[in-house]
Formats: structure tokens, C-alpha cells, sequence
């Protein structure tokens, strides 16, 4: 890795000397980098997902990931700082110091991304905190699609939107789902075409804590989900990162159509039926407040137009996950 010069300040000489072809979100990535392990983590994110296709060519945008020789502001052995957001000019940026952030240029559909020789120590949170950022930011903005805290599964390539609270449950639902025999597209983001209402994600990882196999089947998915490295959230929460494209089951290979939008609860139930309706206000009001980010797109008002004529339900936790299941495959047929 070649460090700026006096004569190159900006590292503008620098060769980009590893290449990858990319497609996210519908989205075809350019990606370019100076260090092959850098590249790596961005083919550990996106690599071999299903090519969606969400209307006409897809866009082409371009990615330069760039390692430098910055050291690092965080004692060592500590985490790297929380990325802070910010923006101006048309640019989005997540910066955790000096060498280690992100820059979203929508309007050239473009996105630079600097990472550190220490922050490179870190691999998680470089993949999940600036590199999904950027390339997710960049799909989503380009192509004007509403970013959702959702999880999606479906059927026959319908989809259904599981949306909570963070501990509402929607890995572990996501999870029995994806053992259920249902497609999997998403467990933590989904994102929607306000127009046609197909929902795309990033069926990559699956993040779930060791409670959430309590009630899983044994056999080959809860094998391969025990072997899989723990990583440590924000929070401190741990749990399993398993890789999605190396377990059974089905991946959904396409967008999958809205069918229906499912508001999981925290209340239990023994008896009565796990699904209750909800009405249009009641949904749309705890809809905009679970969804702030997403409710403040210029979009948005043509989304909840859209959605008006899908039915919304309440799912409260029943005593076992897989009853829930089967309640989502009878919304779907």
C-alpha cells in the first residue's frame, strides 16, 4: 500500500489494484480497492446474492474502497468508534475517525469508502458498519426505494413485511420461517419499491442469539448456525453470524411482491388466535412511529398509498415459533 506523498497528498496516484462486479439491491457495483482484504469483505457482504431485478437496466454505480496508514484514535483492544452521520452538499457520510468512514455521493452514483490498517483488525464492523452502509445507502437512494427495520419471508414469491421493535423477535421468526420452507429475503432490512411494491434485500447474514435455538429443530440449519463465528453488537448483545448462502434452505431469488404487512408484538397468547387485523389508522399511526427514518423519505406518502390495500396484521407470540409459521403460510396460502 502506497502512503500520499507530498507530491500526492490525496493519494490521487494511488493504483486500484484489485477489481470485483458487484450487484446489490438491483443495483450492478463497479467495486475497486488497493488491498485485496479490503475487497474481500465487500465479497464477503455481497457476493454470490441473487441478481434481483426490481424494472428496467440496472443502475451502475461505482465503489472505490481505499486502505490507508492511519492509526487509529480508540485505545487498543477496544472497539472502533460508533460511526456518527452527517450530510451536505448532496453527500452522505458515517465517519468513526480520521481514516475510517464513508462518503455516498448519490447524484454520481458513487461512494468512496477509507478504511484504516487498525479498523481492518475489526472486520465486522468495517463489513457492517461502512461498507453495507455505503453500498446499501447508495442502491436505495439511486433507485428511490423505502428503507424499512423489517424482516421478509414469503411464499411462491410472495412477501410478507415482518416489522417490531428491536427484541420483538424478528430474527427468531425468520429463522423458523427460513425452516419452515419459506423463502427468506431479509431478517433486519427490507427495501421497497413504492410503485410496484416489490421488496428487495440482502439475504447474506443471519444474526441470532443463542436463546433463539431453543425451539429449533435439530438437523443440518441448527448444526451449521452452532459453527458459526459470534460477533458482538453495539449493545453488547452477542450472537451467531451465519452465513446464509451456505445453509439449507430456500433464499429468495427474486423481489418478492408485498402480500401482506405483519406487525409482530411482544404479548403473548395460549389460545386465541396468534393474527388479528388491524385497522388502516391504528397501523398507520404505529407504522410511522416504528419507521421514522423511512417516514421522513420523500416517497413515503406514495408508499403508504400503495400499501392502503394490503391487509395488516398484529401477530402476538404464541408458545412456540413455529406456530407463528404456520400462521404466516396460511396469509400466503
Amino acid at each position: 500500500m502506497k502512503a500520499p506523498t507530498i507530491h500526492d497528498p490525496f493519494g490521487e496516484r494511488r493504483a486500484a489494484d484489485v477489481r470485483a462486479q458487484l450487484s446489490v439491491l438491483g443495483c450492478d457495483f463497479s467495486t475497486e480497492s488497493n488491498d485485496q482484504s479490503l475487497l474481500d469483505l465487500a465479497i464477503d457482504a455481497f457476493g454470490g446474492l441473487p441478481r434481483f431485478k426490481l424494472g428496467g437496466r440496472p443502475p451502475q454505480l461505482n465503489v472505490s474502497l481505499v486502505l490507508n496508514n492511519h492509526d487509529g484514535t480508540w485505545p487498543h483492544g477496544a472497539e472502533p468508534p460508533q460511526p456518527v452521520l452527517s450530510s451536505g452538499t448532496g453527500l452522505l457520510c458515517a465517519t468513526m475517525d480520521a481514516g475510517n468512514f464513508a462518503i455516498v455521493d448519490v447524484a454520481s452514483a458513487r461512494a468512496l469508502i477509507c478504511v484504516s490498517n487498525a479498523m481492518l483488525r475489526h472486520p465486522y464492523h468495517v463489513r457492517y458498519e461502512l461498507i453495507e452502509f455505503a453500498f446499501l445507502t447508495l442502491a436505495s437512494r439511486v433507485q428511490s426505494l423505502v428503507p424499512l427495520h423489517a424482516a421478509c419471508v414469503g411464499r411462491n414469491d410472495s412477501g410478507l413485511l415482518l416489522m417490531g421493535a428491536t427484541g420483538a423477535g424478528k430474527s427468531t421468526l425468520s429463522l423458523h420461517a427460513l425452516a419452515g420452507d419459506m423463502q427468506f429475503l431479509s431478517e433486519d432490512s427490507a427495501f421497497v419499491a413504492p410503485t410496484s411494491l416489490r421488496i428487495a434485500g440482502v439475504p447474506n447474514y443471519l444474526y441470532v442469539q443463542r436463546d433463539s435455538l431453543d425451539f429449533l429443530k435439530s438437523g443440518a440449519l441448527r448444526q451449521q448456525i452452532q459453527r458459526s463465528p459470534q460477533i458482538r453488537r453495539r449493545s453488547g448483545v452477542q450472537k451467531y453470524q451465519t452465513n446464509l448462502r451456505e445453509v439449507p434452505g430456500e433464499i429468495a431469488r427474486v423481489p418478492l411482491q408485498l402480500a401482506a404487512i405483519v406487525m409482530l408484538s411482544r404479548r403473548t397468547v395460549k389460545r386465541q388466535p396468534a393474527l388479528k387485523l388491524l385497522p388502516p389508522k391504528t397501523f398507520l399511526t404505529r407504522l410511522r412511529r416504528e419507521q421514522p427514518y423511512a417516514a421522513g423519505m420523500a416517497n413515503w406518502q406514495e408508499f403508504e398509498a400503495r400499501i392502503a390495500n394490503r391487509p395488516v396484521y398484529e401477530l402476538r407470540r404464541p408458545q412456540h415459533p413455529d406456530i407463528a409459521v404456520r400462521a404466516l403460510q396460511a396469509l400466503l396460502g
